[in-house]
């Protein structure tokens, strides 16, 4: 019997290319089960582990531990480093990006003000809708009916928006300045 885990690889890229879970049938085929007993014995292990569950008219879908990426311990930047020979944490990528789902919204970055701060054009920023931020958090704000993301200052006691590029000013708002929210984390994908 192969290992559980590769069975499991090959259902998430079924969902991943379908957004839907394969029939048994189809499980079998797809992962090289011939009988029906070894499939149904597959499913039930993998519902045992929460990675999959049934809806009431009994066709599968994600389990709550679905979506969960392994997570090696750590990676250098700069010289290479020796191979952990422990066990794989495991990470859902939503979970640990998106602590308050109905609050949370996806934006998509335009612009370099904030590349010294990491965030590229392109990259998709994870805003916390709140009114209020503290001085340091990097925000989506609303400035003379326009948006922006900066970083919350104060300057000279006012309330300042920072870009993290030298080449912006930072912007002091006349009017009113509106905080649409917090940014609590971001994406990036590699082509």
């Amino acid at each position: 019997m192969a290992d559980d885990g590769q069975y499991l690889s090959k259902l998430r890229d079924y969902y991943a290319r379908h957004q839907v879970l394969p029939s048994y049938a189809r499980i079998g085929e797809l992962i090289g089960l011939n009988s029906k007993a070894s499939v149904a014995g597959l499913v039930q292990r993998l519902k045992a582990e929460d990675l999959l569950r049934s809806t009431p008219d009994r066709r599968l879908k994600p389990g709550g531990r679905f979506f969960e990426r392994e997570v090696a311990e750590h990676v250098r930047a700069g010289e290479h480093s020796p191979v952990p020979d422990s066990s794989l944490d495991a990470l859902m990528i939503d979970a640990h990006l998106v602590p308050h789902p109905s609050k949370s919204v996806l934006i998509k970055v335009k612009g370099d003000s904030m590349i010294d701060a990491g965030i590229h054009e392109g990259d998709t920023v994870i805003v916390e809708k709140r009114s209020k931020a503290e001085i340091g958090d990097i925000v989506v704000a609303i400035v003379d009916n326009e948006f922006t993301l900066k970083r919350l200052a104060r300057d000279k006691g006012r309330i300042v928006l920072r870009p993290e590029n030298k080449a912006y000013p930072v912007i002091r708002p006349r009017g009113n300045l509106e905080i649409f929210g917090v940014v609590t984390g971001l994406f990036r994908k590699y082509r």
